[in-house]
């Protein structure tokens, strides 16, 4: 694991940004496993600024989604779809048909897990897959537990990740107690992992770096990585 401290979260949305656009710029087919929340906000930001500069191309780039709550319509302004949209798509010219995102509203959840494993084993796996980190050490929706769980699948959220992600909506009881989820198998198949964490993961920062893996922190496993890059902002 490489370990990249920067002393701000600009300066972090910029390295990973560069990363991310050195990637497709290399590969103008590559494959690349996509995060939400706060963190990954100023990278795509900066993907947006360095495409409307004409310094990288999304037209053959091809998305997977961590993550996306159960339960709300991709025009809910909660749900990582929306996220995805306000934040990147769109704002850079990647194809509609190029972008998976799990779709938290399907009839039949585990058809949905099984068939968003099978189109990333179609596209020959990710290339680049960029995460962010919980609190509790958590990576895409995959909680801090007793196992590591592999594939893409319905997970139980736990209370610190809805009391961490209530702050998005009116109250906890509004937010989602279910989300799809990749496995960490899934995540850990990916040619490269990029991980960003925001000065106000030093706790958790400072478990991973300190502790060896353990399924009760899931962001450990990255540890066995053979292509992982953290850049963690400790300053503001």
């Amino acid at each position: 694991m490489n370990i990249i401290t920067v002393k701000s979260y600009h300066e972090l949305s910029k390295i990973s940004a560069n990363i991310i656009a050195a990637q497709i710029n290399k590969k103008p087919t590559s494959v690349l496993g996509l995060a939400t929340g706060s963190t990954p906000v100023g990278t795509y930001k900066n993907l947006v600024e360095m495409y409307r500069n004409g310094l990288v191309d999304f037209s053959k780039v091809i998305t997977f989604n961590l993550d996306e709550y159960c339960g709300l319509s991709r025009e809910n302004p909660q749900s990582y779809y929306y996220f995805m949209m306000e934040n990147l798509f769109s704002h850079v010219n990647i194809p509609q048909e190029n972008i998976n995102i799990p779709n938290g509203r399907a009839m039949d959840i585990e058809s949905e897990c099984r068939e968003y494993e099978n189109k990333i084993r179609q596209v020959n796996g990710i290339d680049l897959q960029l995460l962010g980190i919980g609190h509790n050490g958590h990576i895409g929706f995959n909680e801090p537990d007793d196992v590591f769980h592999n594939n893409t699948r319905l997970v139980k959220l736990t209370q610190t990740t809805i009391e961490a992600n209530k702050r998005f909506f009116n109250s906890a009881e509004d937010v989602p107690k279910t989300a799809i989820s990749m496995g960490i198998k899934t995540i850990m198949s990916a040619r490269e992992i990029l991980v960003i964490a925001g000065p106000d993961k030093e706790e958790i920062m400072g478990k991973l770096l300190e502790q060896s893996c353990s399924p009760r922190i899931p962001a450990s496993i990255l540890h066995y990585h053979p292509n992982c890059t953290v850049i963690w902002a400790k300053g503001n």
